[in-house]
């Protein structure tokens, strides 16, 4: 695999001008340049890619989760000619799985398990019943709702990989940063761009996700039109805490690229 360059928009986050009212308005702002990308150093991930069906068949799941439609969308539309560059090009390409058992009997689930070994132990805070209330109290009025629950509990009790992103042959499976880690480390790669749902929740902070990585000395990076975000009732119209995302990624650990731009310099490497 050779070196490639790809249109990345970055964020140049100075320099403040202190003439201003509003000091930060003086930052550069996004910017975007053509940089050269070691394609054997780079894997694609997609992560937190699940089948959630329909809103008839789990509406309070529908309900409690708005960012589902528009992450349909993604895996309709943009997921499959993406997919297909990159196997088609022989790139590496991970999946980071979570919530539920549904992957545990593909392969390269167990060969990521296999390079990983035993997974560390993870000391918690002990349950005592204050802390019991505080979480109940949570579910009832913060999410998903006493209402809702049923139906989001069995959406997780047949989670599945969607059609559009299930893993083919032996592609990596991991479901925690030992896994992945260790399945760069096999591949000798250093730079991830991650695909799935959500860019300001799981693709950061789940385990294998952007914080965990970055730990690691991996740059992780993101496809601008293959993620979307958690939203609120304030931000959903504009889709504006995906924007504050992808701000986020370009200024505390990687670059954004565009799909089509991907796909088009990729394809042209054969």
């Amino acid at each position: 695999m050779k070196t490639v360059h790809l249109r990345a928009e970055y964020y140049q986050q100075f320099d403040a001008d202190l003439s201003r009212d509003v000091p930060a308005e003086g930052y550069g702002g996004w910017r975007s340049v053509d940089l050269p990308i070691d394609l054997a150093r780079t894997a694609v991930v997609v992560m937190h890619a699940w089948e959630t069906g329909t809103p008839s068949a789990y509406p309070g799941w529908h309900r409690a989760v708005e960012y589902i439609p528009r992450a349909q969308a993604i895996l309709d539309r943009v997921m499959p000619r993406l997919l297909a560059t990159v196997r088609d090009q022989g790139l590496h390409l991970f999946h980071v799985v979570g919530g539920g058992h549904y992957y545990q009997e593909c392969p390269g689930y167990k060969r990521a398990v296999g390079l990983a070994g035993p997974p560390l132990p993870a000391p918690k805070a002990p349950v005592d019943p204050s802390l019991e209330e505080l979480r109940r109290f949570r579910a009832r009025h913060v999410f998903v709702g006493e209402h809702n629950r049923a139906d989001v509990d069995a959406g997780f009790a047949g989670l599945d990989f969607p059609a559009a992103a299930r893993p083919l042959g032996e592609e990596g499976i991991a479901e925690n940063e030992q896994q992945l880690t260790a399945l760069c480390l096999d591949a000798g790669v250093n730079h991830l761009i991650y695909a799935g749902f959500a860019i300001n929740w799981c693709l950061l902070m789940s385990p294998g996700g952007m914080v965990d990585m970055s730990r690691h000395g991996v740059m992780c990076s993101a496809f601008r039109q293959a993620v979307t975000a958690v939203e609120n009732k304030e931000s959903a119209r504009a889709e504006a805490h995906k924007e504050e995302a992808l701000w986020r990624v370009a200024l505390a650990f990687g670059f954004i690229f565009d799909v089509d731009n991907f796909i088009t310099e990729i394809s042209s490497q054969k």
